[in-house]
């Protein structure tokens, strides 16, 4: 792993130069995410600047080169900068004057290597100069990234001491990033401190859950979190070799993983548990009702997936198909259809409106349904079948 970051095309962005510049020569650094992507040669999303500079004169900064700057942290030291080819934000270095688990007291600082002490996991504590490309490496972070092993800034304790949080994300970094065997230090920290979870709001826990479940492959992470007792705090429920099988799945049949349906693989059949974990992990209505639906699920074979796709919905069919290790090749490229008759059809063949006309249509639906969707004229013939 060299000590240069490459000149991806994100670096070469006129914006982002230009901010830089306002910044100053020597006062802004590429750091985190953005630098350890490249260096891996994955896409970047998002980009992060460090800088010495307080942030209330990063603000007149800004405005003063006509950048709209955006206060979304400046209590912590961040700002975001608004630039035509997409927001940066700007943090202004830092270190710790106190933390409870949950959230810290900040001061600024001026030491790029202070900043970096407070970091979390040593490859996300690299810093790139924008001018230059050349990258600070203050705890072996290019090491680790090139062994992909996930390691604690010092000592692994303190670090989760500090935000509980950092257990989760250990995992996840490791599920992402990180080889076999994992880091042992860390492991075992994960495990001593995992009823410091408890401490977290379930909305954090939730969303750095779901964060996880949405890698590629999640499942032996997963697995190992249950094997250390981590796995036991947020989701006591969970069942990993489901979710392992559903991976299988998934990726025979080449389906982008969703998060919500590994979940509730996660989980057994049962929709008031399934609605109590939703809850739990503060997800949104929609999440509840689908999470909900998938916990509907029996040992039987399901519908056939387009009979599924029409009466549950693609994302709901999708579930109980995958759930249930079921081919959905037929869903591919399929759009669902309407179904052609109206009550108002069958009130002018004769019919009095009321409950004969509902029974009449939800007949033809279920034969319409059975027999593929077929056209217009079949339906018709359908409906002949039921006045007859």
């Amino acid at each position: 792993m060299g000590d240069r970051l490459p000149a991806a095309p994100w670096t070469r962005r006129a914006d982002l130069q230009a901010l830089v510049a306002v910044l100053g020569p020597g006062q802004a650094r590429y750091v985190g995410g953005a630098v350890r992507d490249t260096l891996l040669g994955l896409a970047v999303k998002d980009i992060d600047l460090a800088t010495p500079i307080e942030p209330r004169k990063v603000m007149k900064l800004l405005h003063g080169a006509g950048i709209k700057p955006i206060p979304t942290g400046i209590d912590h030291g961040t700002v975001t900068a608004l630039l035509p080819e997409g927001p940066v934000e700007i943090t202004t270095l830092r270190h710790d004057v106190s933390t409870d688990g949950r959230r810290a007291t900040v001061a600024f600082a001026k030491d790029w290597r202070e900043d970096a002490a407070r970091r979390d996991f040593t490859i996300n504590a690299l810093y790139a100069d924008p001018a230059t490309l050349e990258v600070s490496d203050f705890f072996g972070g290019l090491d680790d990234l090139a062994a992909r092993r996930i390691r604690f800034i010092g000592d692994a304790r303190q670090r989760i001491r500090e935000d509980h949080l950092r257990i989760l994300r250990y995992f996840r970094f490791q599920a992402r990033f990180g080889s076999q065997p994992a880091d042992l230090d860390a492991e075992q920290a994960c495990t001593e401190l995992a009823a410091t979870l408890k401490a977290l709001s379930r909305e954090r826990i939730g969303m750095e859950t779901m964060n996880l479940l949405a890698l590629p492959d999640p499942a032996p992470t997963v697995a190992r979190m249950a094997e250390l007792g981590v796995l036991a705090v947020i989701l006591p429920e969970a069942d990993p070799a489901a979710l392992a099988a559903l991976v299988a799945v998934e990726q025979r049949q080449g389906i982008s993983p969703d998060p919500l349906r590994r979940l509730a693989a996660l989980l057994p059949a049962d929709p008031a548990l399934a609605e109590q974990v939703a809850a739990r992990f503060r997800l949104s209505g929609a999440q509840k009702k689908r999470l909900a639906l998938a916990a509907r699920r029996d040992d039987a074979a399901p519908a056939p997936a387009r009979a599924l796709a029409y009466r549950l919905g693609r994302d709901q069919a999708l579930d109980r198909l995958l759930l249930a290790g079921a081919d959905t090749a037929s869903l591919e490229h399929w759009a669902i259809p309407t179904f052609p008759l109206k009550g108002g059809d069958i009130v002018a063949r004769g019919i009095k409106a009321g409950p004969q006309v509902a029974h009449i249509l939800r007949a033809v639906e279920d034969r319409w349904v059975a027999e593929g969707f077929p056209a217009e004229a079949r339906v018709a013939e359908l409906l002949d079948e039921e006045l007859a």
